[in-house]
């Protein structure tokens, strides 16, 4: 029997509510809208001409028939209801006749990543933002006025889908307790204020932008939108409520981590969320507040896989957030990261992001950076295998009857090899970009993406003040290794021909082990403070920079931005990917970002920073993770914590970009491995993001093993 709310304290609640999210989470449909109501829609429209008017309603018409279910100890709504085992032929033939008569309504690229701008939304309310759309559209012609038209359809069932909400909960009010009985009235009435009014309350503008974040997953299948800079968009409500009477701090916290608990609930495994908190305005000014710290917190009892809390960092940032965030990563919590934003406003700032908005940036899902509210930037597109493109070269200079003479000879060669590849990869996200413009339509996304209403646009027709591309370099430590091997052993010393080489790597270093060993053990590594090697980094990411500078991306001739995130592409990649000359054998998976290789850094963690921070990651704006693990055992004195921190905060104050820390033994690890069933919420950080272990490949979780785990800090 479930606990009864009377007996349950604040504590209690989160605890038993994350055990349930874990539980039914496989019931919740996909986040990107049912098949049965866009066919409806489409075929109850075929009458209209005009797809962007069609695209409206098929928003308004997903929206309006989402339905939502209420757990008993939740105290925010909006989880989808499960699927119904009698819909699902429905929805075969449903897919069936979209894939048939409408192929282009799955348009191809990325969506989502990023942070919503919702100030117009609080201010106005959903029926004042609705005047403000039928104004612009009575002044509006053509084109234009069918866009206007589409924002009204979706805003009108961003309405309807508040109301199903409030409904939801009132139809759990009869049979619950009489204490339940008085919350549900407060969730009832925040959801039908929200329906027609601004938000007058924490909890309302809490409840207001996971409704919209839901629907637009949903119905507009702009995936991975996400809260963002609560701390900003929420403190002064909560600041207000509190000083009023009616929030206090213990029920604030309950709340947000209520919105945690359902994200996890919504947003399949494996992806990405973010939060951040922390940073400054353009003036300068710190913004931290109590929300920042709320937010934090939360993850100490939530402990799931979602969201990411970055700490926006600066030298101004309060000692308390700072100290915060290291305690909770000590205790292996492992969602906190901290991103150095001085570092990232530089880096916004070479994109063409004026000063005075450059510190109004999040982190759209994992370590890719978007400006707040203003973005239609499309992250990791695509990944490069920068060490695959390294063996096509090396397979080609060996087959040469005179291959390079030198060391710089060859890079030439693998830098116009990697040119091509990116020149390739322009013309395809051009002709996604193109596809999306013809075929494409976010309507609710776009109300709250400046600036598409001033302009009259789609976010997928141009509408977004940033349309930039980024794209991701994929092993830039294992190439560095690689090249410092390749170097010494084919140009300096000799010892082998390209066409040797080749041979040993093709062998999977079969029968050349003590090659192998060699490659590995003999040269100095990326990680270890070793400028010959570091240095390769450093050259790699400013070509890639200069490269991608030479293309300009639809619709606007916006910027193709360099990044060297990973998510899983690190293993996927290297799964792919035959053997290198720095010792990896063929299938291991590649370094997950811009730190060392696994089990390279031999100098430990301080030398591991200095090698990251030797050359300038601001260019990196598609997003540069810098992951350290120890020990758990490390951390069982004020001593030890207060290490961690300082070599965070030497990494930050040295330019690095983002940093993330895995606090857990390997011991531990491997026990998962052997009893994944005793460990199914055991989280570690991959490439930028978060994720339950044991759902990992087994590749994957070598990969976690192998880090260096660091026995001193």
């Amino acid at each position: 029997m479930q606990p009864s709310l009377n007996l349950i304290d604040l504590d209690t609640r989160t605890l038993t509510l994350r055990t349930r999210v874990r539980g039914r989470k496989t019931r919740i449909p996909p986040p990107d809208g049912d098949p049965r109501l866009i066919a409806r829609s489409l075929q109850a429209s075929e009458h209209i001409q005009s797809w962007t008017l069609r695209r409206g309603l098929a928003t308004r018409d997903l929206l309006t028939g989402l339905e939502l279910e209420v757990d008993e100890l939740e105290m925010l709504v909006g989880r989808p209801a499960p699927d119904r085992p009698e819909w699902q032929a429905e929805r075969t033939a449903a897919r069936d006749f979209i894939s048939q008569h409408f192929p282009h309504f799955y348009t191809p690229g990325q969506s989502g990543h990023c942070q919503l701008h919702l100030a117009d939304l609080f201010e106005l309310g959903i029926d004042g933002l609705g005047k403000r759309v039928q104004l612009l559209r009575k002044n509006a012609r053509g084109k234009e006025a069918e866009v206007y038209q589409s924002f009204l359809y979706a805003l009108d069932g961003l309405g309807r889908f508040c109301e199903n909400a409030a409904q939801a909960v009132r139809g759990a009010i009869p049979g619950s307790s009489e204490q339940r009985q008085a919350e549900l009235e407060d969730m009832a009435a925040a959801c039908e204020h929200i329906t027609h009014l601004p938000p007058q309350s924490f909890r309302q503008a809490l409840q207001l932008t996971w409704l919209v974040i839901v629907g637009c997953h949903y119905a507009d299948r702009a995936w991975l939108v996400v809260p963002g800079h609560l701390d900003r968009t929420l403190g002064a409500t909560y600041q207000s409520d509190l000083a009023a009477g009616r929030l206090t701090s213990e029920m604030g916290l309950l709340l947000i981590e209520g919105l945690y608990l359902l994200i996890n609930e919504f947003i399949p495994d494996g992806l990405a969320v973010s939060v951040m908190v922390g940073g400054r305005d353009a003036a300068g000014n710190d913004l931290t507040n109590e929300v920042s710290y709320l937010c934090l917190e939360a993850l100490r009892r939530t402990r799931l896989v979602y969201p990411s809390v970055g700490v926006c960092w600066h030298n101004g940032t309060p000692q308390d957030l700072t100290g915060l965030t290291v305690e909770l990563i000590a205790q292996g919590i492992a969602n906190p990261a901290f991103f150095g934003d001085e570092t990232i406003q530089r880096g916004l700032q070479l994109y063409g992001v004026p000063p005075q908005e450059s510190w109004d940036y999040i982190n759209s899902t994992c370590v890719e950076i978007t400006p707040v509210g203003s973005s239609n930037v499309w992250v990791a597109s695509p990944y490069f295998s920068t060490n695959k493109l390294l063996l096509d070269e090396i397979a080609a200079q060996a087959n040469l009857e005179n291959p390079a003479r030198d060391f710089e000879s060859f890079m030439a060669g693998y830098r116009s090899r990697l040119a091509a590849e990116i020149a390739r990869a322009v013309e395809v996200e051009n002709q996604n970009r193109l596809q999306r413009q013809q075929h494409g339509g976010k309507p609710l996304q776009s109300l709250f993406t400046r600036d598409c209403l001033s302009r009259g646009r789609d976010i997928d027709g141009g509408g977004a003040r940033y349309n930039w591309v980024e794209c991701s370099f994929v092993g830039l430590a294992n190439l560095a290794d690689s090249l410092f091997v390749l170097n010494e052993e084919v140009f300096e010393q000799k010892r082998l021909t390209m066409a040797g080489l080749q041979q040993i790597l093709q062998a999977n270093f079969e029968g050349y082990e003590s090659e192998r060993q060699r490659f590995m053990h003999a040269y100095s590594k990326y990680g270890n403070d070793c400028p010959a090697v570091d240095s390769l980094v450093g050259e790699m990411v400013q070509f890639v920079r200069s490269e991608c500078q030479r293309y300009r991306m639809l619709p606007d001739q916006s910027p193709y931005v360099a990044g060297a995130f990973c998510w899983v592409m690190h293993e996927m990649l290297g799964r792919e990917c035959g053997a290198t000359p720095d010792g990896r054998k063929a299938g291991f998976p590649f370094a997950d970002g811009c730190g060392p290789a696994q089990g390279r850094e031999r100098k430990g963690p301080t030398a591991a920073v200095l090698s990251v921070t030797t050359w300038d990651a601001s260019p990196l704006i598609g997003g540069a993770a810098f992951n350290m693990k120890f020990s758990a055992s490390l951390f069982h004195s004020p001593e030890a914590v207060q290490r961690l921190r300082d070599l965070i905060v030497t990494f930050l104050e040295r330019g690095g970009f983002e940093t993330q820390v895995n606090v857990v033994d390997a011991q531990v690890l491997r026990q998962a491995q052997a009893h994944p069933d005793e460990y199914l919420d055991l989280v570690v950080r991959i490439g930028g993001y978060t994720d339950y272990f044991t759902r990992l490949t087994p590749e994957m979780q070598a990969e976690v093993i192998l880090r260096t785990e660091y026995s001193a800090v």
